[in-house]
């Protein structure tokens, strides 16, 4: 008499990533501030929605769990996540909601400064609400950063996504992408942030972050706290200088030369293609070292852009 034999289950494939995408409407010239903007165009935005994308482009399965409004913008954005690959089974266009639209200016500098209109972060909560765990079981691994830590709620489901994945042996990264003008103080964004380091995987985060996480002004100093905290693997980027990695492997990779239009998502576009490449090889560790030098690359030339994708 034969034995009944199945194959074990497939192991899940995609990266949940958690967070909001949004319309950015970038004044493309340098000005002081948003009364000196004459005109503004559209580009697609939302730090972990950017690292979606780029994490996506680079051939990795990647499902952003958030939503927009039933609108003509969200539909906009909706249409460019599926272009662009993204596993949209997670993803809402909610009725009677606004998708969420920030009017940015750049200086001479580069840097930009937004002022945002509407709220879809907390559409993740919709989205999951009641099916956390299921989404948690059934990728790969979760990427988090900050934009889901500001409200009560919205933290309460990303710390308890970032319990699950740990309790599953899912791997987690975290980019802390502080935006401080989001925080009622810097003291409570460098404590919620700090929650997510333990067991995480990889910790991404540039130069200021780190500093204001824990008190180290000194890249390497501030990457061994993290380390200390209990990362597994801490990425720091210090702009122009580069980047280096720290814990299980260290590296270091040189800033790469660009002329500086805006600095808008280049920091998504560094963490997108760390992401895609521990992805794609099983998230397996030395693959973040191989990837630094293109990483920070590929940030550079996001630089020369309006936008963080094109």
């Amino acid at each position: 008499m034969s034995e009944s034999w199945s194959a074990p289950p497939a192991r899940p494939t995609r990266t949940l990533c958690l967070g909001e995408a949004l319309v950015d409407l970038i004044c493309e010239r340098p000005v002081a501030g948003l009364a000196e903007a004459d005109a503004f165009v559209p580009h697609f935005g939302g730090a972990v929605a950017n690292v979606a994308v780029i994490a996506a482009r680079g051939g990795a399965h990647v499902a952003l769990a958030g939503g927009a409004g039933r609108d003509d913008w969200g539909r906009w954005l909706h249409d460019r996540l599926q272009r662009e690959g993204v596993d949209l089974s997670l993803f809402q266009l909610f009725a009677g909601r606004q998708t969420t639209v920030a009017a940015v200016t750049v200086d001479a500098d580069g840097e930009a400064r937004y002022r945002v209109y509407g709220d879809t972060i907390s559409m993740v909560l919709d989205v999951l609400r009641g099916g956390l765990e299921a989404a948690v079981f059934g990728s790969a691994a979760l990427f988090i950063s900050s934009n889901t830590l500001v409200g009560a709620q919205e933290r309460e489901l990303t710390l308890r996504a970032r319990e699950l994945a740990l309790g599953h042996d899912r791997p987690v990264i975290f980019d802390p992408n502080l935006r401080l003008h989001r925080w009622p103080s810097d003291a409570e964004a460098a404590a919620c942030a700090s929650a997510c380091v333990p067991g995480a995987l990889l910790v991404r985060a540039n130069a200021a972050e780190a500093a204001l996480m824990t008190g180290e002004d000194d890249p390497e100093r501030a990457a061994a706290a993290l380390l200390e905290a209990g990362a597994r693997m801490v990425v720091l980027t210090s702009g122009a200088r580069g980047a280096i990695l720290r814990g299980r492997l260290n590296a270091d990779a040189r800033g790469v030369p660009a002329r500086v239009r805006s600095t808008i998502g280049a920091g998504d576009v560094l963490t997108g293609t760390l992401l895609a490449r521990l992805a794609i090889t099983g998230f397996y560790p030395p693959a973040v070292a191989a990837a630094l030098p293109d990483a920070v690359a590929a940030s550079a030339a996001a630089c020369e852009r309006w936008g963080a994708l094109e």
